[in-house]
């Protein structure tokens, strides 16, 4: 496993947002509990194609960027359970291939419910996305940023993991 311990150049996570049609990226630094934007965005699959490409086209692209980018640790959104199971099972599929390309990089991945990330975030765990992203926004600094609502989510994860890491390293918990 990658050593995820502070360095001077503080420590790098990547966040996700999965989705077999959309997954949503966010990779932040934190320096002295400063959090900076590093890259966010989508990996959009071809819809028409198999569900096995799609999941390969997910986990490739993922590992390109994580790859690219060398973050330390990994965050992901848990799934949302819904009444369509066929839809919960394509998002278990996608959420699998963005796992495998952060476990074949060596990396952690910490797991998190969607309403914890909104209370950890907003303070509310039913609030609404525009206020997820607003907090997001504003913890980084941006103004009116224009990224997609996936990418916002997937930042907004990585923020999570930040602050629970930040949490369990005051609390003196691993």
């Amino acid at each position: 496993m990658k050593n995820s311990a502070d360095t001077s150049n503080g420590v790098t996570v990547i966040g996700l947002d999965p989705g077999s049609r959309v997954t949503g990226y966010g990779i932040v630094t934190e320096t002295s509990g400063q959090v900076t934007l590093v890259a966010t965005g989508t990996v959009r699959t071809p819809v028409k194609q198999s569900m096995a490409i799609r999941l390969g086209v997910i986990f490739r692209e993922l590992s390109q960027l994580i790859a690219e980018h060398a973050p330390a640790e990994a965050a992901i959104e848990n799934v949302f359970v819904s009444k369509n199971v066929m839809s919960a099972l394509k998002l278990g599929q996608a959420r699998g291939a963005a796992m495998a390309a952060c476990a074949s990089a060596g990396m952690d991945v910490a797991e998190y419910e969607p309403t914890y990330v909104k209370k950890n975030l907003v303070g509310v765990g039913n609030a609404p996305k525009s206020q997820v992203a607003y907090m997001v926004a504003h913890t980084l600094g941006i103004r009116n940023p224009g990224w997609a609502e996936d990418a916002s989510d997937a930042l907004a994860v990585a923020i999570c993991h930040l602050n629970e890491r930040r949490l369990r390293k005051l609390t003196g918990q691993k």
